[in-house]
């Protein structure tokens, strides 16, 4: 058995997401890795599109920002921000990849800060482009460690729209109808959305997880899959061409 940490599964996780001849907004790290490992294995015609600008770059290696010029590397675009954010609105983007500090059981999303807001206890850069990115690209994905403080209901701040507060709600406040968070992959499981409440549901745990282990590291009551699934674990495949070629100065696989 091929040994990995949990970043390098959750970014092998992340990759299989994206299919072939699909539309991505990816910012640096994580979701950046991931979007390179699926072009590099099962999805050799995945668009990969930054919001600075770059349009289907086949990227030579790790980018340390959305505007590094790697990120136009033999693209078929070198375009500008307003003219990504215009290629979302117009729902040509299939998937986009979003962090943040806290993340609540609709899939909403705080960036923003800690706190009171005219007195944070910390205060984080804010939107950039997450917003314009969760509302009008079709699916939304976020790879993020899991834990109380990050999974809660109790969120400070709305910086991107999840499912607001339920089914419908996006929708009556004026956002396109069929689009959303799709998945989070934590460092424990894999989730999607439950399509009647639009609440978090676990679809499958990694191995050597339970589901106390996931409960007890969330602050909010899950939903669970009626088929729970186990997470396929990194081919030794994925983990040869994630080391050597997407990240071999282990930027973002060595911080776990």
């Amino acid at each position: 058995m091929v040994e990995y940490n949990r970043m390098e599964l959750m970014i092998c996780l992340a990759s299989r997401y994206l299919e072939d001849g699909s539309t991505v907004v990816v910012g640096t790290g994580a979701p950046c890795a991931a979007a390179m490992l699926a072009q590099k294995t099962s999805a050799p015609n995945l668009m990969i599109m930054f919001e600075a600008g770059g349009v289907g770059p086949l990227l030579p290696s790790m980018p340390i920002s959305v505007g590094d010029s790697r990120t136009f590397y033999k693209g078929l675009l070198a375009s500008s921000m307003p003219e990504i954010m215009e290629t979302c609105q117009r729902g040509m983007v299939d998937y986009t990849f979003l962090g943040g500090a806290q993340i609540d059981m609709y899939g909403n999303i705080n960036s923003t800060l800690i706190g009171e807001y005219d007195r944070p206890k910390v205060r984080f850069p804010g939107s950039g482009g997450a917003n314009d990115l969760a509302s009008l690209c079709w699916r939304t994905m976020m790879i993020t460690p899991q834990d109380k403080s990050r999974f809660t209901n109790n969120i400070d701040f709305i910086t991107t729209p999840g499912y607001l507060t339920g089914k419908g709600s996006r929708e009556a406040a004026g956002l396109p109808a069929g689009c959303g968070p799709y998945k989070i992959i934590t460092d424990l499981a894999v989730m999607g959305f439950d399509e009647e409440t639009k609440r978090m549901r676990v679809e499958s745990l990694h191995p050597g997880v339970t589901r106390e282990d996931v409960i007890n590291n969330t602050g909010f009551e899950l939903l669970w899959a009626e088929e729970l699934g186990s997470s396929e674990p990194p081919t030794e495949q994925e983990l040869t061409i994630l080391r050597n070629e997407v990240d071999p100065l282990r930027y973002i696989i060595g911080r776990a």
